[in-house]
Order: C-alpha cells, then structure tokens, then sequence
C-alpha cells in the first residue's frame, strides 16, 4: 500500500516544493532583472549554477530565448497564444514550467523539444478547447520524465489528448464533459504509473452523468481520485471495485447523488486501500433530510479507513448501532453543516473510535441566491423520521436534556479535538461531566450559550479551550474548576463578559486557571477589571483585553513574570498610573521581552501625564506600533512617540501652559 502511495506523496511534495519558492521569490529582494528579458526576474540556484526565472504577469506575447541553466520557470497570467517549436531545445534542465492563464491554442510535435527532464508542467487555462486541432499526435513526446500535468479550464467535452508517451506520469488533473456513461479509456493505459486523477469541476470543467464499473477500468492502480463537482448523477455498484489501491477518493459537491448513493460507494471500497472518503454535499443542500443507516457504511468495517468527510447532507439522525460498524482505525470525521436532532445515537458516541470531530454550522442557514443548486432528475423522496425519539437538537427539547438522567455525557474514548462551532445553540452550559476521554482541544465559538454554570469535569486533559462569540453574560465562580488545571489557551472574546468580571472582586473565576498562557478577552464590553481577577494567573504569557472600554490598569499584574504581550488596544485609556507603570516595570526586571499595546487609545500629554511620557523613555518595557500612538496636547494632536524624547521636552518646556 505505501508503495503505491509513494510516488503520489512524493510529487505531490515536490510540487508544495515548487509552489513555496514561487511563493517566497517574491519576498527575496535578491531576485534581479533576468539577462535573456529584462521584464523577467531571476535569481540563482544555491550550490547549482542553475537560475529559477519568475515572468509571471509581464503580458509577454511569446516566450522569450531562454537559457541553457533554466531550472524553473514562471510564465503564468502572460498573453503567451503559441509555444514556437524548438524553444526550449537548450533547456534540458528545466524541471518545473508553468504556462497557466495564457492564450495558447495548439501544442504541435516539438513544442516541448528538449524537455525531456520536466518533472511538472501546469497548462491550465489556456485555450487548448479544439481537441485534436489543439494537439498534435505527438505533441508530449519529449516529456519522458514528466510526472505532473495540468490541464485543467482547457477543453469542454470528453476529449483527452494522446498521452502515452507520459509513461512517468504519476498525477494528471484534466477537464472531462460527458452526458452519458462516462469511460476513461484505453488512452489510459500505458500510463502505468500513473496514481492520482484530478477531475474536479471545483478547479476546472467536469460532468460525469453516470459512473459504472467500466468507467475506471483502465485506471486499476489509481490511489488518489478527484471528482469533486463533477455533475453525477449515479453512481452505479462495481464503479470504484476494481481500484483495490485507493486511498482518498473525493465525490463531494455531486448534490444530484442524493445520500443514498453512499452504500454503493461504501460497498466498492471495502477491502480496498482506502484512507481519506470525502462525501460532503451529495445530498441538496435544500431537499428532504436525511438518514445515515446502518447499510450506508457497515461495508467500511472492512477497511482501514481514517477519515471520513459528509458535511452538508440534511442529516438529521444516525440510525442507532451505527456505530459498531466503524472502522477502529477511523480517527476523524467531519459531519458540520447538517441538521442533527437528538436521538438514542447520542448513546452510542461513547463507541466511536474517532480522535478528532467536526460537527459546526448546523442548522446553517442557506441563501438560495448564491447557494449552489443542481438541476437533478425527480426521483421519488422516501425519508421516514422518527419524529417521537428524534427531537430538533435546539428547539423541541431544551440543549443536554436528553442526559439529564444520565451520569455523565457520552464522549468517544480517544476523544482528543472537537469542533462544535456557529451550530446555533441557545442553552447555558450546565452542570456537565465527561466520560473518560483523551480531550485537548474544544471549540464552541459562535453560538448562543449565554450563561455558563457548570462545573464541568473530567477534562483534566484540556489544553485548549474556544468560547468566544456567544453572549454570554454569567460565568459562575465554580465553571473553571480544578478539572482546568492544564489548560494553556483560553478563547473568551466577543462576548458580555463586562457584565460579570467587574462583581468578581476575589478573583474567584479564574482561580483554577494557574497554568494558563493565553487569555484573550477582547471585545467584551469590559469598564473595570477587579484588583485579583488574574491573581492566580503566574504563567500568563499574553493577555488580549483590546476593545474594551477600560480606562486604566488596577489590577494586578506584577507576579506575572512570564508575560511578553498585553493588548489594551483601543480601550479608554489616557495614561498609565504611577501603579501601572510600577507593575509593567516590575514584570520587566525578569522579562525582557514584555510588549504592551496602547495603540487606538485617547493619551493625553499634559502636566498630570508628564511622569507617563517620562516612563515611555526610559521603561525597558517594549510599546507595539510606538510610532502609531497619537497623544493629544491641549490644542493638537501629536505623533507623539516617533521620538518620545522630544516629546518629553516638549512636555517640560510647555507644561505651565497645558491644561489636563
């Protein structure tokens, strides 16, 4: 199976290789005016001799004399309409050759002469639309150790151009349209090592109405298949039974498929290699819910499959027992953008052997303008839901009650991240214990859980915590218990908080938090922050309290020795108090990289202010974007502290005439 793997892995490697230079050339300011085009920019291969050239967007006409040293080249986003035979012939080093957005129209026999080491060439969104006229018999023959081909936003029909001489091809990402049975045929052949397909109507054109077992049966070694956006509309049984190495196979965004279609999926790939199944939006984002049933996927338990992806399906259950029939080796699954109900199943999330969980944007809703709808043949809707034991998850029963009874909330053992995000839910978050569970990581940011009462136990393992954007207005002294205690990250911003932190005057709702780095409460309606909120907060490394409403620092912060940023950002702040400058000094003693953001504050330069533009000058405290903060005197506003000790001077020099 590795084996098979590999070449795929391998290329694809490359080409992140190839793409993080290009990415970072323009960032090198090494990069000098090319000898053979002066619009052109090149910069040199350490350790090689070789250039890599970069004359992307120059509305070049024609491909420019190159030279015999070129190792890789950018052409891209040009108005390049034909590649004049014998240009490359001197250029036996290129290996990577990027001709995407131009205007070509035809590819003749010795378009590519001298290339015989090209390992990538990216030809999409060209005109290459007029099938055989485009190209020529033999126009890839000299690309005998090209591995990746990119052909994407090219033709519109089923046509594929005469590959076989691309016997080291390994990833080919092509356009196909087709209003019958679709086959991949004996073109394909000789491509013998050839693992992964790119069809995807994301990234290019495609329409595949039907899928049968003869569709791939040139292609029996395929490992990685795209058919993303592809216009199915049946999958038939035996389509994908012949491809034993597949390890990701991708048909999300086929919505004529309906759900259904997924155990004639599922029954293909079982004893297959597969790893990764993406199923996500089969289903009309706008039809009938639906049901996942036992017969969908009980044919996976054959394989060793990772992960599996079907977000945006209308389900709205999980038939009970489902469960069993998983896969140990499944570590993760996203089932977001549903609409889940209640139901017995819950019972059985204990049994998943799954690491890391998605199930955010439930209940999403959908704009029917920009939503993306395919026009599908009618078919009879046959869904039958237990309205009686499957309850809407956020209306017809109040959030947890289905457990209330329950000892403690069922949660897959191996349980690690979670992400429960913008679902809609509009609860408090009661009383709640877990069941044993590994968990580190939990998201549920973007919801409406407005109180938050706990406590919640049994995640001594929790390190990262998200809670922000949910109205919430109460924490109660006992919600961050002991069970907190590794927790590292706290997300609590854009909330109500300023409501509640201000009545803790002992600190009492985040005493449990001792070993915490990162707090961040912005954007929290915040006035006034008690003396001891963060008494027991010694490893605090950045704290965000940035768009508030606080007008000072009183509260305690000097026992905060490892703390390198607080972000006041935009608050109310006019100056700092002798106390504040005191503690931030304090912490600086042990600290040398403490940084403070005052920016978006009204600071004032007066006489009472006269000892805070004094401690920015000498204070080893570092300022955030000092040459932005503004300080206003009593007739203008100054930019101030692009040189604090002018500012100083002419703070001395004219504070018997500044008014506070």
């Amino acid at each position: 199976m590795w084996n098979m793997n590999l070449p795929y892995i391998l290329v694809t490697a490359f080409l992140l290789l190839i793409s993080c230079k290009h990415v970072i050339l323009h960032e090198i300011k090494e990069w000098k005016s090319c000898h053979f085009a002066s619009s052109c920019r090149c910069q040199n291969v350490p350790r090689s001799g070789n250039i890599i050239a970069d004359c992307s967007g120059k509305e070049l006409l024609r491909i420019p004399k190159l030279p015999h040293n070129l190792q890789n080249l950018f052409l891209q986003n040009n108005n390049i309409s034909r590649i004049e035979d014998g240009i490359f012939k001197d250029s036996s080093l290129l290996t990577t050759l990027d001709l995407s957005l131009n205007r070509i129209s035809y590819l003749r026999k010795n378009s590519f002469k001298g290339l015989q080491n090209l390992i990538s060439l990216n030809l999409s969104n060209n005109d290459l639309k007029y099938e055989n006229k485009s190209f020529e018999i033999s126009a890839f023959n000299f690309l005998e150790n090209l591995k990746s081909l990119n052909l994407k936003r090219n033709v519109n029909t089923s046509f594929v151009p005469d590959l076989w001489k691309l016997r080291s091809l390994e990833l080919l990402s092509i356009d196909y349209i087709v209003d019958k049975i679709a086959i991949l045929d004996e073109k394909f052949s000789n491509l013998k090592k050839l693992t992964g397909i790119d069809l995807s109507g994301i990234t290019g054109n495609c329409k595949m109405t039907i899928l049968t077992k003869k569709t791939f049966v040139f292609l029996p070694q395929i490992t990685h298949l795209n058919l993303s956006k592809c216009k199915i509309q049946h999958i038939f049984k035996g389509t994908f039974a012949i491809l034993r190495n597949i390890s990701n196979l991708d048909v999300s965004l086929n919505t004529c498929l309906r759900f259904e279609t997924l155990e004639n999926i599922t029954t293909d790939l079982q004893y297959s290699a597969i790893k990764i199944l993406k199923v996500n939006n089969i289903h009309s984002i706008f039809g009938m819910p639906t049901v996942l049933n036992i017969s969908h996927i009980w044919n996976l338990k054959n394989t060793s499959l990772e992960r599996f992806e079907a977000a945006g399906n209308r389900i709205q259950r999980i038939e009970f027992g489902m469960v069993q029939y998983l896969p140990p080796s499944l570590t993760s699954a996203d089932v977001g953008d549903n609409i889940f109900s209640l139901g017995k199943y819950v019972l059985d999330l204990q049994f998943m052997p799954i690491q890391s969980l998605e199930i955010s944007d439930n209940f999403s809703p959908h704009n029917v303008f920009n939503s993306y709808v395919e026009e599908c043949p009618l078919r009879e809707e046959n869904v039958t839901i237990n309205l009686i034991n499957n309850f809407f998850f956020f209306n017809e029963l109040p959030l947890f009650e289905i457990w209330k009874n329950i000892s403690a909330f069922p949660v897959p053992g191996k349980l690690k991240k979670v992400l429960f995000k913008s679902n809609y839910m509009n609860s408090e978050i009661p009383s709640l214990g877990f069941m044993a569970n590994e968990l580190n990581y939990l998201s549920l940011s973007d919801n409406v859980l407005h109180t938050w009462t706990g406590p919640v136990t049994n995640i001594k393992r929790l390190t990262d915590l998200d809670l922000s954007a949910n109205f919430c207005s109460n924490i109660s002294k006992n919600f961050f218990n002991a069970d907190f205690i590794n927790l590292r990250s706290l997300l609590l911003q854009n909330n109500l908080l300023g409501l509640v932190l201000p009545t803790d005057v002992d600190g009492e709702i985040f005493q449990n938090l001792k070993n915490v780095g990162y707090i961040n409460l912005s954007t929290n309606k915040i006035a006034n922050i008690p003396y001891l909120v963060f008494k027991e907060q010694h490893n605090l490394e950045r704290l965000d309290l940035s768009e508030n409403m606080i007008d000072g620092i009183n509260f305690k912060i000097s026992h905060m020795r490892k703390l390198m940023f607080l972000n006041v950002r935009n608050n109310r702040i006019s100056t700092l108090s002798q106390y504040a400058m005191n503690e931030l000094d304090s912490i600086a003693k042990y600290n040398k990289n403490l940084t403070i953001d005052l920016s978006g504050n009204n600071l004032v330069c007066n006489c009472d202010s006269l000892s805070f533009v004094k401690w920015i000058v000498n204070t080893p405290t570092h300022f955030h974007l000092l040459e932005k903060y503004e300080c206003k005197t009593s007739k203008n506003t100054l930019n101030l502290f692009r040189n604090p000790r002018e500012v100083l001077k002419h703070c001395k020099r004219n504070a018997c005439h500044m008014k506070v």
